[in-house]
């Protein structure tokens, strides 16, 4: 509001009416709280956006830990129902994937098929009939209920669980198929210790006879498609044992056979059309009293009388023979190892211990994924198909349990450490995240893809920083303003050039003319520092009176005209050099020399690509720092006596050297986030490698690569997810670090 001596001296000079100046006041002071509010509207506005950016950034953070979280829990496994079990003691039991009904084996020779729901019997049949039944067991992966009779055969009965709907509903049947009959023991003594399968060549059995006599029975049956005449073959071989044997299994394809004796050794025969081969024996400790094999027939859980759980494989050794070897151990159970069943769908099984206590756990991953104690002590065990289901049978029981078990592949070991896999000769870092055969192991080391992410940001930070930082400091105290004018911003529509059309331009165009006259790149990286030097002392030998006719900064053309010169001259010497150098060939000499192959979509093209891409963003912001520089730095210095490139170096470079370092840090981070031109530039391999010669995969692009055909709510799509989560980690942290130095360089050289 307007004071009455201004209202007074209103009225004396303009000769106004009080009330007129009265209005002009009351318009005044209305302005001028409009101006208030609508400062404090803005404001509002600037602070509610800064807010909603950081609030929006958390949402993303939280987020992506929601859908990580699920990761590192284990599994839940789930009393449902416990039901009486007719019958003598249950050897060997399979289940359907719906959980609906389970078939047991007992000592009786009998089989009974069970509804879970209501435990009734639902089904039955006799399997030895007056024999007698001596041992039972499940091949793994399969639904075969096989035993070992007293007289000297091993029965094989295929389990088939018909489904249907009825009302809408699916239902179950279950079917007992024909029993397939092998003979292995012609003296009809009891098969105590069996192997039994049914592979792609018909059914086979194998058994110790004797102390001393292995015997391998492969029965071939063939319909002839015209006249549907069935023909059945038998082959039989046999070689000396070792030891005696207390168990025997057989691989799915029927190649190999693994036992094992009572004094604690595992014995490996290898299987062929010949026969059975030599075997191998090694030592594993305490008596094996348990023995199955995982998905796919490569992975051997081992049980013994001490608690102990092992894996073991077939590996290489360094001459390329194989070996049965010890891979990894877990925490040992109190009582004697009792039973194993493996699951059908991945690395994982079940062990219960002669005390009644079982756990689940999963060999890649090395873990323990849940441990307990069943309501009995168990003879048999059964894991669902579909991995959500377990079954215990003994002393008269079946006991039925849910198992949610949905990310068993994950430990930290898995994600970033070395993990030794299936046909390896030893631990690794591998990402391979899906394979043709459903028998394959997930392989989700993160490890590779962090290397690769350093590895590409590396590459392209050593070309991209020297460029942007020489140039913006070239610009902003050399180069004549006019050209500035010209430069400045085609330098920084560089920066709007999408990185798909980099990324295409790399793969596409560039990789190939890279490989052709590589040798021409290494005569660049020599040459244009020498042709910079010749360029600068070529201006200077020019008489002043010349240079005094051209604006400053202009010799920038000369430059620019010598260096294109040589760039022309260093591709039309590439063959020569080549051939007088590399013998004619760049890529078989650095094989043949160095052991490196060169791929034509390598490190060096993703480094000249992201380094395109990069330079625009660290040259303004640097150009931004140099120019900042108070002026009255850079007149006293020269005013003192010292040149410009002394007074660059001294007094602008370390004034500007916060920003110059927070450019450097925004280059970083926009390397580490690239996705399209890694993407197209590389192979996308990931390896471990910091040869330039050779891709690599980030986690951006692995990503990019990965995340359309993970399912969601797997352990794919969650791990993908722990990558960005990474990614977002990386970004925080270096950012913070680059603003603590940036604070710390200011603080510095503020007194300059």
């Amino acid at each position: 509001m307007a004071s009455a001596r201004d209202i007074a001296s209103a009225l004396s000079d303009g000769g106004a009416t009080p009330s007129a100046a009265s209005a002009s006041a009351v318009a005044e002071a209305r302005r001028a709280r409009r101006r208030v509010w609508r400062d404090r509207l803005a404001t509002g506005v600037v602070r509610a956006g800064g807010f909603g950016i950081i609030a929006t950034i958390l949402a993303i953070l939280v987020f992506i830990v929601a859908e990580v979280l699920p990761m590192l829990g284990g599994a839940d496994v789930t009393l449902s129902r416990t039901d009486a079990l007719p019958g003598a003691p249950v050897g060997a039991m399979v289940a359907d994937e719906l959980g609906t009904h389970v078939a047991a084996l007992d000592d009786g020779g009998r089989v009974r098929v069970v509804r879970v729901a209501d435990g009734q019997v639902v089904a039955e049949r006799d399997l030895t009939g007056d024999a007698g039944l001596a041992a039972a067991q499940v091949p793994a992966g399969t639904n075969l209920l096989t035993g070992g009779t007293e007289d000297g055969r091993v029965l094989l009965l295929p389990v088939r669980w018909d489904a249907g709907y009825t009302d809408g509903q699916r239902v179950v049947t279950p079917a007992l198929g024909d029993v397939v009959a092998l003979d292995v023991d012609p003296a009809r003594r009891p098969v105590l210790v069996y192997a039994a399968g049914l592979g792609p060549g018909g059914a086979a059995a194998a058994a110790q006879i004797g102390d001393d006599t292995l015997v391998v029975v492969r029965q071939t049956r063939q319909e002839n498609q015209f006249t549907g005449e069935v023909t059945e073959a038998q082959e039989r071989f046999s070689a000396a044992v070792p030891a005696r044997l207390s168990r025997l299994v057989f691989d799915q394809q029927q190649r190999n056979l693994f036992g094992a004796d009572a004094a604690g050794n595992l014995v490996w025969w290898p299987l062929s059309a010949a026969g059975i081969g030599a075997p191998q024996v090694v030592a594993a400790g305490p008596a094996i009293t348990a023995l199955s094999l995982l998905l796919g027939g490569r992975s051997l859980v081992v049980g013994q009388a001490d608690g102990a759980l092992s894996v073991w494989f077939v590996t290489p050794r360094e001459d390329g023979s194989p070996q049965l070897a010890r891979v990894r151990d877990f925490p040992r159970r109190a009582a004697p190892i009792a039973a194993i069943a493996p699951s059908q769908r991945d690395k994982g099984f079940l062990a219960a211990d002669a005390q009644g206590g079982f756990g689940l756990y999963y060999s890649t991953s090395n873990r323990t994924l849940w441990s307990g104690a069943a309501p009995f002590h168990a003879s048999a065990l059964a894991f669902g198909p579909r991995g959500n289901a377990a079954y215990l049978a003994g002393d008269g029981r079946l006991a039925a349990y849910a198992v949610d078990n949905p990310h068993p592949e994950v430990s930290f070991e898995a994600l970033f450490g070395r993990v030794w896999y299936e046909g390896y000769s030893q631990p690794e870092f591998v990402w391979q995240s899906s394979s043709g055969s459903d028998d394959f192991e997930p392989k989700l080391s993160l490890t590779p893809l962090l290397f690769g992410t350093l590895k590409g940001t590396v590459y392209s930070l050593l070309i991209a920083i020297p460029l942007a930082v020489f140039g913006a400091m070239y610009l902003s105290q050399f180069m004549h303003p006019r050209l500035k004018t010209v430069v400045k911003p085609a330098v920084e529509i560089m920066a709007a050039l999408p990185s798909v059309v980099l990324g295409f331009l790399a793969g596409l165009w560039l990789a190939p003319r890279v490989q052709r006259f590589f040798p021409a790149l290494l005569v660049m990286m020599v040459a244009f520092p020498i042709i910079s030097l010749l360029a600068g002392l070529a201006w200077n030998a020019l008489p002043r009176r010349w240079r005094g006719r051209l604006p400053v900064g202009t010799e920038i053309v000369a430059f620019v005209v010598f260096l294109a010169g040589g760039l022309w001259g260093a591709v039309a010497i590439s063959p020569a050099v080549e051939g007088a150098v590399f013998g004619g060939n760049f890529q078989a000499w650095l094989l043949a020399v160095t052991g490196f192959t060169y791929d034509q979509r390598n490190a060096i093209i993703v480094g000249l690509a992201m380094g395109f891409a990069v330079i625009p963003i660290i040259f303004a912001i640097a150009e931004d720092a140099f120019s900042n520089v108070p002026r009255d730095l850079v007149s006293g210095s020269l005013a003192l006596g010292a040149n410009r490139w002394q007074t660059v170096t001294r007094i602008v470079l370390p004034t500007a050297s916060p920003g110059i370092f927070s450019a450097i840090m925004v280059g970083f981070g926009r390397a580490v986030g690239e996705t399209m031109i890694v993407l197209m530039a590389t192979g996308n391999t990931p390896i471990l490698d910091w040869s330039p010669f050779n891709g690599f995969r980030t986690l951006s692009a692995n990503i990019a690569v990965e995340i359309p055909e993970a399912p969601v709510n797997g352990t794919l799509f969650r791990v993908l997810f722990l990558a960005a989560l990474l990614l977002f980690v990386v970004t925080f942290v270096v950012n913070t670090a680059a603003e603590l130095v940036r604070q710390r360089l200011r603080r510095r050289y503020a007194q300059l």
